[in-house]
């Protein structure tokens, strides 16, 4: 045999097998693509272990088979093939052939008989066969030559293996099927025969059918269960039995076009691969394409841009795309001479690029190294200031350079362009620099085009929209612990990496501009609560908000006294100790020896042991109920109490959390080291640690939280009659609720009647279903259903609302918030179900999350305006105050003692006043020593 195998690939059983066992992927312009990925992963990893091997990836042809006319009920119970695969068969085959590989439909016969007639070919030729399926019918061709390998499974079986896993020899599987039959494919079988029934008859006959039919009288002997009331059975389908052998028997006959010498690889068609790439939006390959290109990158197709987000956006700009990194001039200043040349520019310019370099990403510890400058692209410029590498040539003065640049960054007439500005920014002011003028950031000009895209970085950006892939900063720096920080990096290599930063930033604005001025209201979002944001979250970031390490610090020893006295309460009930975090040793210890029963499966099909099975499993058994307070202890502890004391700055005594723009996908802040976002507040623990937030001596923390706005937001959407009068009637919505639902007297609800319809105001907006809202009220199903159906009774404008906007939804693909945002529903046309009615609900939700979070940004804006312009005309008048968190829809600030009525009066008011709904927006406001007192 020759020494390398003929690899035949069975591509139908893997594009079946990655559709429904990979997460769904979709592009930005609904093209479905996961199961395409995950069969071109599979694909790539064949390529990769035979490297020398002829191979041939086969896939079923449309219409019927010979198998059809022998039985017609062939295959009639399989359901329609979905839409979302059958998308993805046509650019699917596409990429097989630009990768080089053969590809086979042959009509009238299945993918099997076309690998079987190949693999006998190659083993009469004097080869070995590999086929690479995930299907169990193809073990009935294994032999002594032919192996098959499921790289899903990562799992390869020769004739011992096949014996090991199906308990017979590839020579019985025929037989096998035969008997037990096949639902998927609807081969009949002999009815009562199951898979042990059939394994039994093979192994206790020591044969197949003709073995058994020869000797029906022998079946009466075998020492299995129900085996003596068998022979009938057999003999009452034996021409089905037989039928059904003939079905399950892959041909290996088929006359072909193809022989052994048409399968060997080609060279991968590059062209074609990466425009297949961008359409589906596979960047990762993509990238490994652009940087493996060794003859570089021609400049027409560098700047071929990426099919836009979202798909019904304008073109990018003929200029933009053409020019390119490969024709960028770089520029390294070094001489006073160039320096006085490119700050001319700068004044006279109406916008220019610029970007950092610093030693580190935290902008509290970052000295700056360089500063890259881009005018126009295709040219850019390095002025290198603290590189300090042994041989390192002369450099500017740093404090005069930056000097002499604060001119132009602060002329309030000139646009600065950056990517992720917020960073630059606060890293200029820690030298005394304020950047003034509007500002433009690519990374928010990504973000709101399309708040789903996972990734708003340069790199990314760079890859999805202009098809060129950057140097990264491990390319020039190195990787793990002896990565260099950017000083010490050789000018050599920091110039263009610097200039690329510049320029592709620049050329990224000229291209998404465009793209937001031309997409609905979208400029207004980027320049009236976006681009000012910036400064807001700069100057908040870098005030912080001091923190009592001490008593976070006690706080944190009582919380580990109570863990371990849980530790030993679990211990009693479960009889014995075990890891508490270990799912196995729980799940067996809940189910195995206690008996509790089992309400889901993890993928894998153990036990689930998650937070939600647990947390229902806690209402009837006290182990889960232990475990659940071990974990949110365990958590508050870890995440928290041990943690927050290590994050503040020590110079200051205050915590600097990050703010990100550019995350969520309703357009709600998040932050992070520390995440504010998630500190609980409906618990006594998660209180505790909002009381070591504290204020300086001599101030207050006042906290401003917006009532109930999304409700406000809905009653203002749906325009329903009901919900606009109680709140103009200033009512209690959840009491006023529960009196329409419940049918009682308002000044008669109780407070589990409130408490009831306020789990329905907030379940209905975020699309909970009946079932959703027995569990959280822990009611009949049926008692939830009516509950729900009162309320649109009664709020009928709530229902018109959200049968329009899923109507609109599925139309425009995207819903809107009141000022405009944009949110894209790539899922709304799903097959799948639950896909579907999942993108209906975040339709539903969404412009209320969303409006809450312009709502809350455009507060920001107003307030700090105000707070600024009161610090520059500082007087006995003028209020001393920090904003110094933002949490979902609470503002949080550091307020003089003595100015906090005044204060608290000031800026309800501005909250109010930052959008004019049918509803109006009302503020809570209180202050204390902490924030737990002041909320």
């Amino acid at each position: 045999m020759t020494d390398t195998p003929i690899v035949l690939v069975d591509g139908s059983s893997y594009l079946y097998r990655a559709f429904h066992a990979l997460p769904p992927l979709t592009t930005s312009n609904g093209q479905p693509s996961g199961a395409i990925r995950g069969v071109l992963n599979m694909l790539k990893r064949l390529i990769k272990d035979y490297p020398a091997s002829p191979m041939a990836v086969v896939f079923d042809a449309p219409g019927k088979t010979f198998r059809d006319t022998m039985f017609d009920q062939y295959k009639a119970n399989r359901p329609p093939m979905p839409d979302e695969l059958r998308a993805q068969i046509a650019p699917l085959h596409e990429c097989v052939r630009a990768l080089g590989l053969p590809l086979l439909c042959i009509d009238g016969v299945e993918a099997d008989d076309v690998i079987g007639t190949l693999a006998r070919l190659a083993t009469d030729a004097g080869r070995d066969a590999v086929i690479s399926t995930g299907d169990k019918d193809m073990a009935q061709l294994v032999n002594s030559h032919i192996t098959l390998v499921n790289t899903m499974k990562d799992e390869t079986l020769d004739v011992a293996g096949v014996e090991e896993k199906f308990g017979l020899p590839p020579s019985l599987i025929i037989d096998f099927l035969a008997l037990m039959g096949d639902k998927v494919d609807n081969i009949p079988g002999v009815p009562g025969v199951g898979e042990k029934t059939a394994l039994g008859l093979l192994q206790g006959m020591q044969g197949g059918l003709d073995t058994i039919y020869a000797d029906l009288d022998k079946v009466k002997t075998l020492t299995f269960r129900g085996a003596k009331t068998l022979p009938k059975k057999l003999e009452e389908h034996r021409d089905q039995a037989y039928l059904s052998y003939q079905l399950a028997t892959i041909k290996t006959d088929c006359e072909l076009e193809h022989g052994l010498d048409d399968l060997a690889i080609a060279e991968p068609d590059r062209e074609a691969l990466k425009t297949l790439y961008r359409q589906l939006e596979f960047k990762a390959w993509l990238a490994e394409l652009l940087e493996g290109n060794d003859e570089g990158v021609d400049d027409i197709e560098r700047g071929t841009p990426v099919e836009p987000t979202p798909p019904h956006q304008a073109n990018a700009d003929a200029a933009v795309a053409a020019t390119s990194s490969a024709a960028r001039t770089d520029i390294i200043i070094t001489e006073q001479v160039q320096l006085d040349d490119w700050l001319e520019r700068l004044r006279t310019a109406r916008a220019f690029c610029f970007d950092l370099e610093t030693t580190s990403l935290n902008y509290m510890e970052a000295d700056i190294v360089g500063v890259g400058l881009a005018l126009e692209p295709g040219e850019a410029a390095y002025i290198p200031l603290g590189h300090d590498y042994l041989d390192a040539p002369e450099q500017l003065d740093r404090k005069a350079v930056l000097t002499a640049l604060s001119e132009a960054l602060s002329d309030e007439r000139i646009t600065k362009i950056g990517q992720n500005l917020k960073y630059d920014i606060s890293v200029l002011a820690r030298y005394s620099i304020v950047v003034k003028g509007p500002l433009i950031d690519t990374m928010l000009e990504s973000y709101v085009l399309d708040s789903t895209a996972t990734r708003h970085d340069m790199d990314s950006l760079a890859l999805k929209y202009l098809g060129e892939t950057t140097t990264s900063f491990e390319d020039v720096a190195g990787k793990g612990a002896k990565q260099l920080t950017f000083n010490q990096i050789a000018l050599e290599q920091a110039v263009p990496y610097a200039c690329e930063d510049v320029d592709i930033t620049l050329r990224l604005h000229q291209l998404l501009r465009p793209r937001v001025d031309a997409t609905g209201r979208l400029a207004t979002v980027l320049d009236e609560l976006e681009h000012p944001l910036i400064r807001v979250l700069s100057r908040m970031e870098r005030h912080g908000v001091a923190l009592d390490a001490k008593r976070l610090h006690t706080h944190s020893q009582e919380l580990g006294e109570r863990i371990r006295e849980l530790e030993t309460r679990a211990y009693e009930l479960a009889g014995r100790e075990f890891n508490l975090s270990s799912p196995k040793q729980l799940g067996e210890i809940l189910f195995e020896e206690q008996g509790i029963p089992v309400l889901k499966k993890t993928p894998k099909g153990a036990p689930s042991t998650a937070e939600a099975v647990l947390e229902e499993l806690a209402l009837d058994y006290p182990l889960p109920k232990v475990i659940m307070a071990h974990r949110g202890l365990s958590k508050l502890r870890s995440t928290y109490t041990d943690k927050l004391p290590k994050l503040v700055d020590p110079a200051t005594s205050r915590l600097h959390t990050s703010y990100h723009q550019a995350v969520t996908a309703t357009g709600r802040l998040s932050s992070s080291d520390p995440n504010l976002q998630n500190i609980p507040i409906r618990n006594e623990e998660g209180r505790r640690i909002r009381q070591a937030f504290i204020a300086r001596p001599g101030y207050r923390i006042v906290s401003a939280d917006y009532s109930q706005i999304e409700l406000r937001i809905m009653a203002h959407l749906s325009e329903d009659k009901g919900l606009l009068q109680a709140f103009a009637d200033g009512r209690d919505i959840h009491a006023a609720t529960a009196a329409e639902v419940f049918g009682v007297a308002l000044d008669k609800v109780s407070a589990d009647q409130r408490r009831s319809a306020k789990a329905i105001n907030f379940g209905l907006i975020y699309g909970m279903s009946a079932w959703g809202l027995a569990r959280q009220l822990h009611i009949e199903q049926s008692q939830a259903k009516v509950y729900i159906e009162r309320y649109f009774d009664r709020y009928p404008g709530v229902a018109r609302y959200m049968e329009r906007i899923r109507t609109q939804a599925a139309e425009d693909g995207f819903v809107e918030t009141v000022m405009g945002r944009r949110l894209y529903l790539p899922e709304i046309h799903a097959q799948n179900r639950a896909r579907r009615q999942g993108a209906e609900r975040t339709a539903i939700n969404a412009p209320m999350q969303g409006t809450a979070a312009d709502i809350i940004k455009r507060a920001m804006i107003d307030v700090d305006s105000w707070l600024q312009s009161q610090a520059e005309t500082r007087n006995s008048d003028t209020f001393d105050a920090w904003m110094v968190m933002q949490v979902h829809d609470e503002l949080v600030f550091e307020v003089k003692e003595d100015q906090v009525e005044a204060f608290i009066a000031e800026v309800k008011t501005r909250m109010q006043d930052a959008a004019q709904l049918d509803v109006a927006l009302e503020v809570e406001a209180n202050h204390g020593a902490n924030w737990d007192e002041a909320h």
